[in-house]
């Protein structure tokens, strides 16, 4: 982790699979922690090798906790298989800058 013009930096190399979870849950936790009121991390995530379905739920799921915390949580970096796993599920624009919470379907 380092900071950079008060924004929390997360570093996240290596494989992002089921058996990283642990790991990446509790680094995000702390890097949550970290972070100054109404503000969330930024994650590095360019030097991901691998990223599988565990690590995008992983993801999403810190997310998902950093929204109900008035927070957010960007990528602002990432290597060319998880921007490739992030454009095919639909979920890059969840990690841009400013990316808000989902809106409710109507009906």
């Amino acid at each position: 982790m380092r900071s950079n013009a008060g924004r929390t930096v997360v570093g996240i190399g290596g494989e992002l699979d089921i058996a990283a979870v642990m790991e990446l849950r509790t680094a995000l936790a702390e890097a949550m922690a970290a972070c100054e009121a109404g503000r969330g991390p930024a994650l590095d995530l360019s030097e991901v090798t691998f990223c599988d379905s565990t690590g995008l739920n992983t993801l999403l799921r810190a997310r998902r906790r950093a929204l109900k915390e008035h927070r957010s949580l960007t990528i602002t970096a990432a290597g060319p298989q998880v921007t490739r796993l992030l454009e095919i599920t639909g979920a890059a624009h969840l990690f841009a800058e400013g990316a808000g919470p989902i809106p409710q379907a109507m009906g």
